[in-house]
C-alpha cells in the first residue's frame, strides 16, 4: 500500500513537471527608449530575463530601440509596436495617451515615484584640463564657447538641458523671463551642433571633437569618463540643475495584443527590486530606493536642484518653451 502510494505521488509530480514544461514559452519584448540608456538595459535585460526563467519557464528575449525620447514617442504612436517604452520625460510618455490612448490616463499611478524608477541630472562635460574654465552655466554662454546639446524638438534630454539652463537664469536674474531669454538665446548662438538625441550629441562631442562642451545627462557624462577615460574628458557639476525624471510605462494596448502584459508589467516592477536598483545604481542613475540610493551616493556630486513643477509641469513647459512657435523656436531663429 505505502508503494502504491509513493508511485502515484511520484507519478503526479511528473505529471505537473510536464505540464508545466509544456507550458513554457518563448517570449519576446520590446523596450522602445530614450538614447542613453542602452548599457543600462543591455545589463538588466538578461538578469530579469534569469529573474523571469526561473519564476515562469519562459525563456525571455528583450529587444532594445533608442533614439530621442520625442522622436521615439512619435515612432510608437506611428505603429511601433513597443509593449513597454521607458523615455526621457513625462510628456513624451503621456502623448500615448493622448493621442491613441495606447495607456491608461493615470498610467503614472500605476508604479512608485510617478513610474519613474530612477533620477538623474544634467551636467557639463569638458575636455581635459578645462580649457576654457567652465565651472558654471554662466560661463557657457560666454562667446568664445563652443556648446553640442540634442535638438529639443526630438530629444527628451535636450529639453532638461533647456530648462536647467533656464532656470538658473531666472534664479540669477530676479525671476525676470526677458533676462532668461536673452541667457538661452545666446546658449543657442553658442551651439555648434543640435543633433537628434543625446547620444548622437555625444557622438559629435567626444568621437567628433566638435565643441567645448558637451550639456548632457549625469550618468552619459559618467558613462564616456568610463569609456573613454578621466585623462580626455572631465565632469563638470553646475551649481544648481533640474531633478530629471525619466519615466517608465507598459504600453497595455500593445502589450494585451501581444499577450505581454504579465511579462511587460513585471519587468518594469522589478526595476524597483534591490536587484534593478542595483544595476540602477551602478549605470550612474541615482536609484529612488532609499538603501541603494545611499550606497551608491557618493558618486554624485552635491548640487542644488529644483524640479519640473517650477515650470508647471511637463504639459506646461512643453506648451510654452517646446511647441511649434514656442520660446525654443523664437529663441533660435533669434541666436542664429
Amino acid at each position: 500500500m505505502k508503494n502504491n502510494l509513493i508511485k502515484l505521488v511520484v507519478a503526479a509530480t511528473l505529471s505537473i513537471l510536464a505540464n508545466n514544461n509544456s507550458q513554457a514559452a518563448d517570449v519576446n519584448l520590446l523596450n522602445v527608449s530614450y538614447d542613453p540608456t542602452r548599457e543600462l538595459y543591455q545589463q538588466y535585460n538578461p538578469v530579469f530575463a534569469k529573474y523571469w526563467k526561473e519564476k515562469t519557464g519562459d525563456t525571455l528575449t528583450v529587444n532594445q530601440s533608442h533614439g530621442g525620447s520625442g522622436k521615439q514617442a512619435r515612432s510608437v504612436l506611428e505603429g511601433l509596436e513597443a509593449d513597454v517604452v521607458t523615455l526621457a520625460l513625462a510628456y513624451d510618455v503621456d502623448q500615448l495617451y493622448q493621442k491613441r490612448k495606447l495607456i491608461p490616463e493615470k498610467w503614472q499611478s500605476l508604479l512608485p515615484n510617478n513610474s519613474a524608477p530612477y533620477t538623474s541630472t544634467i551636467v557639463f562635460l569638458v575636455r581635459k584640463g578645462n580649457p576654457k574654465a567652465i565651472k558654471d552655466w554662466n560661463d557657457i554662454v560666454k562667446a568664445d564657447v563652443s556648446i553640442v546639446t540634442p535638438n529639443p524638438k526630438t530629444s527628451g534630454g535636450a529639453r532638461w538641458n533647456f530648462l536647467a539652463a533656464w532656470g538658473y537664469a531666472l534664479k540669477h536674474n530676479n525671476n525676470e523671463e526677458a533676462a532668461a531669454k536673452t541667457f538661452i538665446t545666446q546658449l543657442y548662438k553658442n551651439s555648434a551642433v543640435l543633433d537628434t538625441g543625446a547620444r548622437g550629441a555625444t557622438t559629435s562631442f567626444v568621437e567628433r571633437e566638435i565643441g567645448d562642451v558637451l550639456i548632457t545627462w549625469e550618468n552619459e557624462a559618467y558613462m564616456v569618463l568610463k569609456e573613454f577615460g578621466a585623462d580626455k574628458f572631465e565632469l563638470i557639476t553646475p551649481s544648481s540643475s533640474i531633478l530629471t525624471e525619466p519615466p517608465v510605462a507598459v504600453v497595455e494596448d500593445v502589450a494585451r495584443k501581444h499577450g505581454t502584459t504579465d511579462v511587460a508589467t513585471e519587468y518594469l516592477n522589478h526595476l524597483y527590486s534591490k536587484e534593478g536598483q542595483e544595476i540602477i545604481g551602478k549605470n550612474f542613475y541615482r536609484p529612488t530606493d532609499p538603501e541603494i540610493a545611499a550606497k551608491y551616493a557618493k558618486q554624485f556630486k552635491s548640487l542644488e536642484l529644483f524640479k519640473i513643477d517650477q515650470f508647471g509641469g511637463w504639459n506646461a513647459a512643453q506648451a510654452k518653451f517646446f511647441a511649434d512657435d514656442g520660446v525654443f523656436d523664437q529663441i533660435y531663429a533669434a541666436g542664429k
